[in-house]
């Protein structure tokens, strides 16, 4: 299938549905502003879906210097380096306004992707980058 096909099937991709197919090993989790969803270096177990609110990830330099590399909205996904066998955040996310936040075990959503080829192909493809931070990683 070609890439364009890839992008007009995940397009139709019903969330909603995704994620109510996780049994066990998700919870909601409430981020005020400002608040740390995660930071670099903790462990990599997770995979969080923004129910309501925008979420910042940044990383930070030895000089001290912060870059954000990502700003996420409702409906985005993020920490899905752990789906490549990341063990630690290679980045922080933080809640840029108040959030509601999924949280959804790496074990849980291997069990609900691994059915799912064509959404596992895409979270993979997107985690090309997820080793490297200053690419555009998702920590």
């Amino acid at each position: 299938m070609t890439s364009a096909g890839v992008a007009r099937k995940i397009s139709q991709f019903d969330t909603k549905t995704f994620l109510s197919t996780i049994d066990s090993g998700r919870k909601m989790a409430a981020f005020t502003k400002k608040r740390a969803i995660f930071i670099h270096g903790d462990s990599s177990d997770a995979v969080f879906y923004i129910r309501k609110g925008k979420v910042k990830l940044t990383v930070v330099a030895k000089s001290g210097k912060e870059a954000t590399t990502g700003i996420l909205n409702e409906g985005d996904f993020f920490g899905e380096g752990c789906l490549t066998g990341q063990p630690l955040r290679l980045c922080s996310a933080t809640a840029m306004r108040d959030c509601s936040v999924m949280r959804i075990e790496k074990t849980s959503m291997m069990e609900v992707l691994h059915p799912r080829t064509l959404l596992f192909r895409y979270f993979r493809g997107t985690l090309a980058d997820a080793e490297h931070p200053t690419r555009g990683g998702f920590g």
